[in-house]
């Protein structure tokens, strides 16, 4: 089945079987290895993207449902890695291992587009199901912060 869709700003069209994993579509067919895959039950988050700038879960949805849809992955979220958020990690030096971080960046992205200053609670319940191995957890919340500040600044 062709399946067309626009993925981080650009239009693509490919032929997979529709119950194909986005995920495994943007991993292995289109080698954007930035979304990883953590549980395969859409309980982590690890694979976070947006749909039509909503989170949603690459690994429990099917290639069919981005048909004629907008998808944004890590990869997509900034060309050099200039996004509040990507330096805000930085910054903060978020990352443990790195594994959740793609995911958690796109998460918190969504966050901030909806709202451009939360309060820590509001960052808490958003970001909750977005599962850090290590625990960087009081990291994330501070870069989240940090970034909200830039957004609003900027």
């Amino acid at each position: 089945m062709s399946i067309k869709f626009e993925l981080n700003g650009s239009r693509t069209a490919l032929e997979q079987p529709p119950h194909t994993a986005l995920l495994w579509v943007l991993r292995e067919h289109l080698k954007l290895t930035g979304t990883k895959f953590g549980c395969g039950s859409g309980l982590c988050g690890a694979c976070t993207v947006h749909l039509d700038g909503r989170p949603m879960r690459a690994c429990i949805t099917p290639i069919s449902a981005v048909a004629g849809k907008s998808v944004t992955t890590i990869e997509g979220l900034s060309k050099d890695q200039s996004h509040p958020l990507q330096k805000a990690w930085i910054e903060t030096q978020v990352p443990q291992c790195g594994y959740c971080q793609s995911g958690q960046i796109m998460q918190a992205a969504a966050l901030l587009e909806s709202n451009k200053n939360p309060s820590r609670e509001e960052i808490i319940a958003y970001m909750n199901g977005n599962i850090c191995r290590c625990g960087t957890y009081l990291r994330i919340i501070r870069a989240i912060k940090i970034a909200a500040t830039e957004v609003n600044e900027g």
